[in-house]
């Protein structure tokens, strides 16, 4: 070991070793035990219900307004000089806008149970870009200080590292405290469930919506005629493109259709139910992802509620801890703040009523609402901090 080795690992420094092709007992860090995550992250998404629930939760998680503030002892003042501030208002340097990153970190999480999005400093140190890095590029260890390494490849064979610190690392629910584990891993068989009657429906309209039948033959067949009669019938009057057609036979062969089964009749309900049960994967309530069967007007309007609450403020919850724990400096006065008071800006009479409450007891003037509303000052306008109506007839 060379001198700056040894006073590294004395300063309790990890060393930034060139990557190499790691112990084949560290790939099992980066994939769900018994449900590969890059291969069943990509087949889930073909179930729309997973793709709709993981698009609602990113989605509405990365247009929400990110705000920067600094602590002043008891006070909070928001920080737009900062450079994450100036990022989240799209000053990215790369090809991603701040949501772009936003949802594709949060959909990785989701998906794969780990997101990572490389934090890019100047020579100042300060953060210049936020760099979405795909999870199946990713292959983590742990070092001997218990911390991860994160080795990233390109697909052309050359590999990076990156420490933390120099990543945010979002995850879902941990088994090992080190990397999250996707609840499609959790619950593989529920998704699995709803992924076969999704094959069996295709499969049902492939036919043309018909049930299978028999042909009965007098005497006895070959292996071979049986075979060529199979394959002659599932040629010209097999699937929803022969569906029609006239069946004609010889020889004194007979036909007879099946029955179409309780199990295929359900089939539509079963699919339906599918849908819930992904929809209790991700807790996003049904309405969310236009599944209206149950809907009443009351549900509905407490949908995108029960949506703001019990799913996106603790994913919110993750993100503003992470960035206060591998981004801003450790015990330092800044911390992010994902505004989810922005999903009121699509119920305007719910919004205004909030400001108007807001103004009567006296928790906002007229000036901090239109703050709020991102509007700009009245010029030349005095403002208390009276009802709106005796306010408007005092400055008439």
């Amino acid at each position: 070991m060379g001198l700056m080795d040894r006073m590294a690992s004395f300063m309790g420094y990890e060393r930034r070793d060139d990557a190499s092709p790691l112990d084949p007992s560290w790939q099992a860090l980066s994939s769900n035990v018994g449900y590969p995550s890059v291969m069943s992250a990509r087949m889930a998404e073909n179930l729309s219900a997973v793709l709709a629930c993981v698009n609602a939760i990113s989605t509405a998680l990365a247009y929400v307004p990110a705000l920067v503030y600094r602590r002043e002892g008891d006070n909070r003042v928001e920080s737009p000089s900062h450079p994450v501030s100036r990022l989240a208002r799209g000053q990215l340097a790369m090809r991603m806008t701040w949501p772009d990153v936003i949802e594709h970190w949060i959909a990785s999480a989701l998906l794969t149970g780990n997101g990572l999005v490389e934090i890019v400093r100047s020579g100042n140190g300060q953060v210049s870009n936020l760099v979405y890095v795909p999870w199946q590029h990713v292959t983590v260890q742990e070092l001997s200080s218990g911390r991860l390494a994160y080795d990233v490849g390109d697909g052309k064979g050359s590999v990076r590292r990156l420490l933390e610190g120099e990543v945010l690392h979002l995850r879902d629910r941990t088994d090992d405290g080190l990397l999250g584990r996707s609840r499609l891993a959790r619950s593989a068989d529920t998704v699995q469930g709803v992924d076969l009657a999704n094959r069996h429906a295709r499969e049902f309209l492939r036919n043309g919506a018909s049930p299978s039948g028999l042909i009965e033959v007098p005497g006895t067949m070959t292996a071979e005629q049986r075979t060529g009669l199979r394959d002659q019938f599932n040629e010209h009057h097999g699937g929803a493109g022969n569906a029609g057609k006239t069946l004609v036979l010889d020889g004194g062969m007979t036909f007879k259709a099946a029955q179409i089964s309780p199990e295929d009749a359900e089939l539509l309900a079963t699919r339906q139910f599918g849908v819930v049960e992904i929809c209790r994967l991700f807790g996003v309530p049904p309405p969310i992802i236009q599944d209206y069967t149950n809907n009443t007007f009351t549900n509905a309007a407490q949908a995108g509620l029960w949506f703001a609450t019990f799913c996106l403020s603790p994913w919110a919850r993750k993100i503003e801890a992470e960035f206060s724990r591998s981004l801003f400096p450790s015990g330092g006065p800044y911390e992010l703040e994902l505004d989810l008071s922005g999903f009121l800006r699509g119920d305007p009479a719910t919004r205004w009523n909030a400001h108007k409450i807001a103004i009567e007891t006296g928790v906002l003037d007229p000036e901090e609402v239109r703050q709020v509303e991102g509007w700009n000052p009245r010029q030349g306008r005095k403002v208390d901090a009276t009802p709106a109506g005796e306010g408007e007839q005092a400055n008439g």
